[in-house]
This record gives C-alpha cells, structure tokens and sequence, in this order.
C-alpha cells in the first residue's frame, strides 16, 4: 500500500489513517473520506489542530495548487462527517454479526476472549460500567486479552445506529466484519485527540465507585 505524506506534520502513513482532501471545482475543500473523490488530493493527520494549522498557514491552496475556499466551520463539518462514517461503520459490523449488545450477553463474550473493543455511551450508568468493567478484571486474571473501552458516542447516536431504543453498551468482536468500525473510531478518536480508556484506568474507577 502507498503511503501518504501529511502536509502539515510531513508524517507518512496509510491512506486508511489519513484524511484526504480535494477542491471540488468551485474551489470548495472538502474531506473525501472514501479517497475516491476526482482530482489532486492533500493528506492530513487525523488531529483537529493540524487541520486548524492547515487552514491557518493556507496549506490546501499550495498543496493542491490552486485558489480555494474553506468553510469557516470546517474542524466542525469534518468531526460530524468522521462521527457519521463510524456510526454507519457500526450499523454495518452488527449486520455482519460483528457487534454484541446487552451487558449479560457483552459480559460472556468478555470472558471468552472475541471482544476487541468495548462501547459504552456517555450516558451510561456507573453500574454497568463498573459490571463490565470487573468481568475484564475476571477474564483478565485468567490472561484474557484485555479489550479497549470507549466512552465515544452519545446514547441517542448509538440507538440510530442500531435502529434499537436502548442500546448502552456494546461490544466490538474480532471480526472481519467489524475492522472497518474500528478504523473509524481510531480516525475520529485521533481528530478529537481522545484516548480510549485503558483496562486499567476503567478498572480503577469502577473498583474506586464499588467502595
């Protein structure tokens, strides 16, 4: 795979962790999340600091080597686009049987291992959290992999994502059919310069809240 160079940082990395822009042809930069958009590209990190970096110091016009315009509001446009790209990612992963959703169910496959990441909507209650977090605990002490936990989406996005009222917490298997939620999530994580919570630090709370 070619890698891509980042106009900005100068990093050079895969198409699938970078974001590439292009002008459409009134000038207009827009993110071409699929890469598939006609015309020169410019690359970009995933950071909103190096896209506000970039349209400071007027990078597009000299990488793409033309006049351009640029939204005011362009860190916002591209959160919301990268958001609305791994929602749809994470409708498709469950299709594919790629996501587990129901803390009793979540907590099985915890213990068996296939969990990759953990999704908890920043609603969620302490006490889910805090079951979740002990059955990685449990499953850990036998040398489980330990899963990522991420606090990313509201509720009400992760219930349009699954066309379900109720959904609080979820679970991403090691599947196929869910790597193209994770890419996702790691782009959006990675603008938004948010870490996923480690086993540790998510332990730590939970153990801390149960006292």
């Amino acid at each position: 795979m070619i890698e891509r160079t980042c106009i900005i940082t100068r990093t050079c990395g895969s198409p699938d962790m970078m974001i590439r822009f292009v002008a459409g042809p009134d000038g207009l930069v827009m993110p071409d999340l699929t890469g598939r958009l006609p015309g020169r590209g410019a690359w970009l990190v995933p950071s909103r600091k190096v896209l506000e970096e970039a349209i400071r110091r007027k990078a597009f016009a000299r990488s793409l080597k033309q006049d351009v315009r640029i939204a005011d509001d362009m860190p916002y446009i591209l959160d919301c686009l990268l958001t609305k790209a791994a929602l749809q990612s994470l409708s498709l992963a469950r299709r594919g049987r790629g996501v587990i959703i129901g803390t009793l169910k979540i907590i099985t496959a915890i213990h068996t291992g296939d969990i990759k990441m953990v999704l908890h909507g920043t609603e969620a209650a302490k006490d889910g959290r805090r079951k979740i977090a002990q059955a990685i605990h449990a499953a850990g002490k036998r040398g489980v992999e330990k899963p990522l936990v991420v606090t990313l989406f509201m509720t009400e996005e992760m219930n349009l994502a699954f066309g379900d009222n109720n959904v609080i917490h979820a679970a991403i298997t090691k599947s196929l059919a869910a790597d193209g939620f994770i890419r996702r999530t790691r782009q959006l994580m990675a603008y938004r310069d948010e870490n996923a919570m480690s086993w540790d630090e998510d332990m730590a709370k939970a153990v801390k809240e149960a006292e």
